[in-house]
């Protein structure tokens, strides 16, 4: 009986040490310490830890603007301590998306228990900032069922309108069969869309160069909501990789530079156009070949990631497929 319960006991202690990890999707709130605000950032962090380094994407939400960032950062296992450098936060002053950004590293503590896995921790300046931009306290928990944007989310769809600079997609077919470009520009709480200033000569170009490519088929993906957010980073070396970006063969977005920060589309599915092809085509190869980037899908029920590369004689494509509703 004693070396049943020695056994049992040692097997509950392999699982929870195996469970000290922060591969994950955690959520939470960071405040600002500073006496007299109010002000207040819901965070995200998509996690993978491999090892002593950890990666993944750290996004946040702050008045109108959501912002997100290819991350890494080291875990020490032994004091269960994580820090993450090079995180950029709007100044809880701001008031719109255009405003100050504070240079800002994340050191937390990872506590897990048979309840609930929290990381605590700071957002904390680097000590020249240290006077203007204060501290952000905040504690993060593990959500294994859902999408962490969902469960921020409260009205669920708040998050989901486009804001300014991003652009937005209407992916219903047009008389000529291609989809509608805009950018939106956020006034108070409406939404006013304006043509993209794409020059007509410069996408057909870009199209004839496309087509000369083969055309590398990824992944498809079930698209359960109509609309879905695509964000691109840079997940190697920031090395000047360029990317134009086409739906259904259309560009969307040109010669963009990939950077640890996100550059994000909307795109909105609808019925009438059951599948759709989002496809990366690389401008040039940056200093380290290839052109890869990482590609963030999320409809807000689910979340895909899929790594993409390309080449000067290779395009990189996903095809999103809009799921029947009963």
């Amino acid at each position: 009986m004693l070396k049943q319960t020695l056994l049992f006991v040692s097997l509950l202690a392999a699982q929870y040490a195996g469970a000290q990890t922060l591969t994950g999707a955690w959520f939470g709130r960071a405040d600002v310490v500073n006496q007299g605000s109010q002000n207040n950032y819901l965070t995200e962090f998509i996690l993978k830890q491999k090892g002593d380094e950890v990666e993944g994407i750290f996004g946040y939400y702050f008045k109108d603007s959501y912002q997100s960032f290819f991350v890494r950062g080291t875990y020490n296992k032994t004091t269960r301590e994580v820090s993450i450098p090079g995180l950029t936060m709007f100044h809880y002053s701001s008031s719109t998306r255009g405003g100050i950004e504070c240079p800002m590293n994340f050191s937390g503590k990872l506590m897990v228990s048979q309840a609930k896995s929290t990381l605590s921790g700071s957002f904390i300046t680097e000590p020249k900032y240290k006077y203007t931009c204060p501290e952000l306290r905040t504690t993060f928990t593990l959500d294994i069922e859902q999408d962490p944007t969902l469960a921020m989310s409260s009205p669920g769809r708040k998050f989901w309108q486009p804001q300014q600079e991003d652009v937005i997609v209407s992916n219903g077919p047009t008389p000529e069969s291609q989809p509608v470009v805009t950018a939106a520009v956020v006034v108070a709480d409406s939404i006013v869309a304006k043509p993209v200033d794409m020059k007509e000569a410069e996408k057909q170009k870009l199209v004839e160069k496309f087509d000369n490519r083969k055309n590398v088929f990824l992944q498809e993906i079930d698209i359960e909501s109509d609309s879905i957010r695509v964000s691109f980073y840079d997940n190697g070396d920031i090395d000047g990789d360029t990317i134009s970006v086409l739906l259904n063969k259309t560009p969307i977005l040109m010669k963009q530079e990939l950077s640890s920060r996100g550059v994000t589309i909307y795109v909105a599915m609808t019925d009438k156009r059951p599948v759709s092809e989002i496809s990366m085509f690389a401008d040039n190869l940056g200093k380290f070949p290839p052109n890869t980037a990482l590609m963030v899908v999320t409809d807000g029920i689910h979340r895909y990631e899929i790594y993409m590369s390309s080449t000067l004689s290779q395009n990189a494509t996903v095809k999103l497929r809009r799921k029947k509703r009963p």
